[in-house]
């Protein structure tokens, strides 16, 4: 009872205290631009120090000037708090309501949140100089440095606090709101903590629950889990798999299992859904940090792709492309945000808003890469367009990958008898994939002919020899799905026969014997075993560049010489593979009982007798040569980047055979498109460098046998090399980074589809996000340390159980 009394008294104490207090503003108290040259004078109306800008509520609470609104006062008009969303805290400075302008309630808990974010200081933006009383001034980077608590907005293009003479001396507001966000980071330092102090046996109860629920989630997330079921009572027996893996970890770990889940405080488990999406998202925060801090104030290249997910939500992956520390490249997921909608304004928003809460800036890209989509791409509203007018140096690079499939989709639709090829194909892997009876009659007719065949000789046997294979189902988006299609039409063409003539005598219905004796007919033909053979080798020509062009350490140098000897590939065949390919035909045609055309006959109806055509001119013009053009033609129009000022002065780089190619001059006017880049001295330097650069690494035998720019970066920083040519390996840098295609990004949205799921279509924003980043970073989300997640969900806002 006296303890009561006793924190009574000392409550209205500081209350009188904080009533009887002097307001101090220093909202206008900007620096002298004559004294501090470069800095703006406009101070951030949301900037305070004042030493009584206190509640009761917030006895401890202080602000650093860095980042903080002024306190609200007890008389603030709000009498309702509003739930706010302090992962959607708008990170540039102008952007921030005034502090007061949220409930007194939740004042504490957003200033933890912007602590715990820190500062917005974008290092790497573009600090354009202003005449200011006739001379030219400008923000200076290293004032961030500095000043750690000072920021800067790109928006406004102003620095959010003044400098020396806003620090002062040690009992200057300054000082006095530094302290005090140190103790509102540090509640055991509080007179309510200092009332309730908790004794080291609650504390280690506190860590011990708290490691056991971290392990649990990291558990789920690794192997992308569901979390909750629908009945999570203690006498459940299917609880979910959160609270079953946390039951496992108690039981085998008695110095958790002690204080966890029926042995913990109801009001204190740390098991509850709002616990568990705090903990995902203490993961998620610490994989993107290990991400951005590795590329800090350096460059970079934006990927970015949109599609709606399963409850219909427009989703949109932004995957950043980086050259690390040890100059490997790297394609790193650092968010899905959803978006209203797919207007390329709207995206650019959410796009700079997911950069600037990973303390990234736009003036940082210098490549970026979408498909092909109106809103990506366009020329005046694109988001390609949006982008470049704030950065001229963020080169915009169509997705290869993208164009590739839309060199193989303009071929099946303009041809008539490649379309025609297309259509059947679909056709009769839905007729025979229609019913487990049939897939088994399928295998069953397989696995008698392999016995026949190596009974015969004909066959070999041997490990991983003969395996079992099925009819594949092709995709709508991918066509390299088709080829495999095709290749297991090739083995299963007897057996898919059988099961045509199956259906066409027994089928259900007239429907589906009339469609299985169409299909029959026209496999039976010499036309259809042709186009199976031409477009299993046009697709295995063009599914290898496909395959290349998904890695994610490609270079834009390297994919456009791949592209290149794909043409000459597929020229190659159009000149000297018909005859080899005819011979191919015919044997397949002898084996599977199918009547072979004489290539000297007419082709069509002999009774026209005014244009004659033989059946060579038919499929050696007509099909193979004119299927082979226009695939050719369609490489030339759509990968039309391969040919530009950019690609063609990067290939000056290529350190394959020693250098033989490297082009000085053309290295020179590579860097020479990116204006921000290099200063006027260092445009200087440039050449002088790259001659000692190329005449230093040709002489070296560590770099002979180099396979294109990326080898190059990795072992220069493992010589030290790129110390001793640091322009050289800036440039280097530009060039990797320059994405290739959006595969990274693609896959993204497959890892998507297993983390959202039909049975978790009500995932919240937060939460998807969260788990995605864990479930796509997974190399770096084992990095990640418990104590380290520990840490930052305990500094996420005041907890009941305190575990330091």
């Amino acid at each position: 009872m006296k303890r009561q009394q006793k924190q009574v008294l000392i409550g209205n104490f500081f209350k009188r205290k904080f009533q009887e207090g002097e307001n101090v503003d220093v909202s206008q108290s900007g620096s002298n631009l004559d004294t501090n040259p470069g800095v703006n004078s406009d101070v951030s109306p949301t900037i305070a120090d004042s030493d009584n800008d206190r509640t009761p509520e917030n006895d401890n609470v202080g602000q650093c000037s860095s980042n903080l609104g002024p306190s609200v006062s007890s008389t603030s008009s709000h009498s309702r708090s509003t739930k706010i969303d302090l992962n959607d805290l708008p990170s540039d400075p102008v952007d921030r309501p005034p502090i007061d302008s949220y409930h007194p309630n939740q004042i504490d808990e957003i200033r933890r949140a912007y602590l715990v974010k820190g500062p917005f200081q974008p290092i790497s933006h573009n600090f354009e100089s202003k005449e200011v009383y006739g001379k030219n001034r400008r923000f200076v980077k290293d004032w961030l440095v500095e000043f750690p608590w000072m920021e800067y907005s790109t928006k406004a293009d102003k620095a959010y606090g003044a400098i020396r003479e806003h620090v002062g001396g040690v009992r200057s507001l300054h000082y006095k709101a530094v302290q005090k966000c140190d103790d509102l980071m540090k509640p055991k330092q509080s007179i309510h903590e200092a009332f309730n102090k908790l004794s080291k046996e609650e504390m280690v109860a506190n860590r011990a629950r708290l490691s056991g629920s971290v392990q649990s989630v990291r558990f789920c997330l690794e192997n992308t889990c569901p979390f909750r079921a629908h009945d999570e009572s203690e006498s459940s027996r299917s609880p979910g798999m959160f609270l079953a893996v946390l039951k496992l970890i108690s039981a085998n770990n008695p110095d958790i299992g002690k204080y966890t889940l029926g042995n913990a405080k109801k009001n204190n488990k740390l098991t509850s859904p709002t616990i568990q999406k705090e903990i995902i998202e203490c993961f998620a925060k610490e994989v993107t940090k290990i991400i951005c801090e590795e590329i800090k104030d350096d460059v970079f290249g934006l990927l970015v792709d949109e599609s709606s997910d399963v409850s219909l939500k427009e989703q949109m992956v932004v995957v950043v492309r980086y050259v690390d520390k040890l100059g490997v490249v790297k394609e790193s997921f650092i968010g899905v945000v959803h978006v209203t909608n797919t207007n390329s304004s709207t995206l650019k928003e959410a796009i700079l808003s997911l950069l600037a809460n990973n303390q990234l800036s736009i003036d940082q890209v210098r490549g970026q890469g979408y498909d092909g989509a109106s809103n990506m791409r366009g020329k005046f509203n694109g988001l390609k367009y949006l982008i470049l007018r704030d950065n001229p140096s963020a080169h915009y690079i169509h997705c290869f990958a993208h164009q590739l499939q839309l060199v193989i989709v303009a071929v099946a639709k303009k041809h008539e008898g490649v379309k025609t090829f297309y259509e059947y194909l679909s056709m009769v892997v839905n007729t025979v994939s229609a019913s487990c009876k049939r897939k088994d009659m399928l295998q069953e007719a397989k696995k008698e002919r392999v016995e026949k065949e190596i009974l015969k000789g004909e066959l070999k046997t041997g490990k991983g020899l003969n395996q079992e294979v099925s009819l594949a189902r092709a995709g709508d988006t991918r066509w390299g799905s088709h080829h495999r299609t095709i290749i297991s039409l090739l083995k299963l063409f007897p057996e898919v026969v059988t099961v045509l003539r199956y259906v066409k005598e027994d089928g259900d219905c007239s429907q589906k014997r009339s469609n299985a004796k169409g299909i029959l007919s026209y496999f039976k033909e010499f036309e259809c075993v042709f186009y199976l053979h031409l477009m299993d080798k046009v697709l295995g020509l063009t599914n290898i560049l496909s395959k290349h062009l998904q890695q994610k350490s490609q270079d834009l140098l390297e994919a456009a010489k791949l592209i290149n000897g794909t043409k000459s590939a597929l020229n190659d065949l159009r000149q000297n593979g018909f005859e080899l390919m005819l011979e191919k035909v015919k044997s397949f045609c002898e084996k599977n009982d199918i009547r072979v055309l004489d290539m000297m006959e007419s082709y069509g109806n002999p009774r026209n007798r005014k244009n004659v055509l033989t059946n060579r001119h038919h499929f050696e013009v007509d099909i193979f040569n004119e299927v082979l053009d226009m695939q050719i033609q369609e490489f030339g129009n759509r990968f039309n980047e391969v040919s530009t000022n950019l690609i063609e002065n990067m290939s000056g780089l290529n350190p394959c055979d020693r250098f033989s190619n490297f082009d000085i001059s053309k290295i020179v006017a590579f860097s020479e498109l990116y204006k921000d880049d290099f200063t006027l001295k260092e445009r200087g330097c440039i050449e002088g460098e790259l001659n000692v650069f190329y005449h230093t690494l040709r002489e070296d035998d560590r770099f002979e046998n180099l396979n294109g720019l990326c080898d190059l970066a990795r072992l220069m920083v493992e010589t030290g090399k790129h110390r001793s040519f640091p322009l050289a390996y800036r440039i280097l840098k530009l060039a990797l980074v320059l994405p290739v295609a959006t595969a990274t990004v693609e896959r993204c949205f497959s890892k998507l589809k297993l983390v959202k799921t039909d049975l978790r279509n009500r995932m919240g924003d937060d939460f998807l996000n969260g788990a995605l980043v864990c479930t796509v970073e997974k190399e770096i989300f084992d990095k990640v340390t418990d104590e380290d997640v520990m840490i930052r969900f305990q500094a996420m806002k005041e907890r009941r159980g305190q575990i330091f």
